[in-house]
């Protein structure tokens, strides 16, 4: 066949034959990159593209796997909440044996056996999160994870003086002896206290909890489908306004409880503003920041 009998096939060699050409749908240009392998090498890379795009989607992480780093997660979060009670921070009336006498003696002091029970379930709780969290291809868990490593890693001269020491694998391990005998003050300071270690640990054990949630609902099927939250179309936009509208209004209460104890002359009503304050300084750390306004933002789809 000649060169004419082939432009002529495929509908380009003269403008009379131009409406064959349209139907044709193809010119020497196409015919072109097809005998010279540029056409094949487009399509491979398309597909190509199409089936790392398909991979990245899939989820690794099984829904057994993913429950399972929830389930931890969510438990280190109540572990750290425990240690929020007040309660576990006040003196009590305590009968013990005076090392010194050998007898039994009733005294005011802090219950350090519940408060060692109440770490030392903490620290496990982080154990099973950080080894739970470090066995997923979950992106955002691992990113979380990797964010509560590394605040720990910050905090590890403060443990170590309370008798905790954080391992080569990241984990904690609690001496009982040391822990016992250290300073009430520094172990509050870390457990029982505005932004505490104990605080930013639940804050991102719940980033780890949401991010194993929200790739379980995203699940890439046996049969090739996606929840169809993961598979939309449409276009949305978020808003935090009703969260900045709650973080205004614990800043204003927070402002003026601060007005109140500067002009209370009674101690006991300022120790009861005080007591407001804390909780409210509590709940502004929990919600001033850009993980609570991503979880609680408002999605409008449109």
């Amino acid at each position: 066949m000649s060169y004419m009998d082939i432009s002529s096939f495929f509908g380009t060699a003269s403008t009379s034959n131009s409406t064959s050409n349209m139907n044709m749908g193809l010119d020497l240009s196409d015919y072109a990159a097809i005998r010279n392998g540029s056409y094949s090498k487009l399509m491979k890379a398309h597909y190509k593209k199409q089936e790392e795009e398909k991979a990245a989607s899939i989820n690794t992480d099984s829904d057994k796997q993913l429950t399972s780093i929830k389930s931890n997660a969510d438990a280190l979060k109540k572990a750290a909440d425990a240690l929020e009670d007040s309660s576990l921070w006040e003196k009590k009336t305590i009968t013990r044996k005076n090392e010194e006498t050998g007898e039994e003696e009733t005294v005011q002091d802090y219950d350090r056996d519940a408060i060692y029970k109440a770490v030392k379930s903490f620290a496990d709780a982080y154990n099973s999160t950080i080894s739970a969290a470090g066995d997923s291809d979950t992106k955002d868990v691992l990113r979380y994870a990797s964010w509560m490593t590394t605040m720990t890693a910050k905090h590890v001269n403060l443990l170590s003086n309370i008798g905790i020491e954080v391992g080569s694998d990241n984990k904690l391990s609690v001496d009982e002896e040391d822990f016992k005998k250290a300073d009430i003050g520094s172990i509050k300071l870390m457990f029982n206290d505005t932004n505490s270690f104990a605080a930013q640990a639940a804050s991102k054990a719940s980033g780890i909890s949401n991010a194993a949630a929200r790739q379980s609902s995203t699940t890439y099927t046996k049969n090739g489908t996606y929840a169809a939250s993961s598979f939309s179309t449409s276009k949305s936009s978020q808003s935090t306004s009703s969260v900045d509208d709650e973080v205004k209004s614990l800043r204003s209460q927070r402002d003026a409880l601060k007005e109140k104890i500067d002009k209370e002359y009674s101690a006991e009503n300022k120790a009861k503003l005080e007591k407001e304050l804390k909780a409210v300084e509590k709940e502004l750390a929990a919600k001033d920041n850009d993980f609570y306004r991503q979880q609680n933002s408002k999605t409008t789809i449109f």
